[in-house]
């Protein structure tokens, strides 16, 4: 039997479903969450919906990056339909699944293990850039470059609509936290590469979202001028927030 060329691998931080999975031709492997002492798997024996309810309920939850053997089997496991796997996990400088990778890579001869610096809707953009190189006919190893050169022609604006979770990790102080809530200040941060840092603070979650498009729109004009530029948003809330939401950002940002 013949094998295919090259298998796109990625973990479930990229937001890739399973469902997704089977349309897009991609792979993915779910990345460990513990909730309250127990480990799951994200995508897998746990549900985003489920997960964000318990968060909501104020469960303790961390994450973890996949363990070698997860990621050990996956790629034998593809090795026996393809010629080539090409890993994308998230950025290396937000979790070790880079480095542990690249460990065990040294003991394959048709894995790639690459750094994207990206995370979340950016990474899921890389993994479905670098399926469409692969089913175009470029080599794994022009793939990669591709990948490394553009890995932080990204950015990513999001707002949090409590600081509770920073509270409980030890990030912000209780005070700070507790002001955040009573002034309804909304923080918005930025991730650029491997980068996450402070951008402003709005008063309100309408607010925060004209501080986003905002950053979005100095964004295409002085990072990226005349280039054409994908924009995706994601939002954990009610149904009538997520409707205002992508209103909000469909307006100025019209396909």
């Amino acid at each position: 039997m013949e094998k295919d060329k090259i298998a796109i691998l990625t973990d479930t931080n990229s937001g890739i479903t399973e469902e997704m999975q089977k349309k897009l031709g991609v792979f993915v492997i779910p990345m460990p969450v513990i909730v309250d002492g127990r480990s799951y798997f994200d995508g897998a024996s746990i549900i985003q919906a489920d997960f964000y309810q318990r968060l909501r309920h104020g469960a303790n939850v961390g994450t973890s990056q996949p363990s070698p053997r997860q990621v050990m089997t996956a790629w034998s496991d593809l090795l026996r339909t393809h010629e080539t796997v090409i890993y994308i996990p998230m950025s290396g400088g937000l979790s070790g699944s880079v480095y542990s990778a690249r460990a065990i890579a040294s003991e394959y001869r048709n894995v790639h293990v690459v750094d994207n610096r990206r995370i979340s809707v950016t990474l899921r953009q890389s993994v479905l850039e670098a399926k469409q190189l692969a089913d175009a006919g470029e080599s794994a190893e022009n793939i990669v470059h591709f990948l490394e050169d553009d890995a932080r022609n990204a950015d990513i604006y999001l707002a949090v609509n409590t600081l509770e979770l920073a509270k409980r990790s030890g990030r912000v102080t209780s005070t700070a936290a507790t002001l955040s809530t009573v002034l309804s200040l909304k923080p918005v941060l930025r991730i650029q590469g491997d980068k996450l840092e402070a951008y402003k603070r709005a008063r309100g979650m309408a607010a925060a979202m004209d501080v986003m498009i905002d950053a979005l729109q100095k964004d295409r004009v002085e990072r990226f001028p005349g280039q054409k530029v994908a924009i995706r948003a994601l939002m954990r809330a009610t149904k009538l927030w997520a409707s205002c939401g992508a209103n909000a950002f469909r307006t100025p940002f019209p396909t």
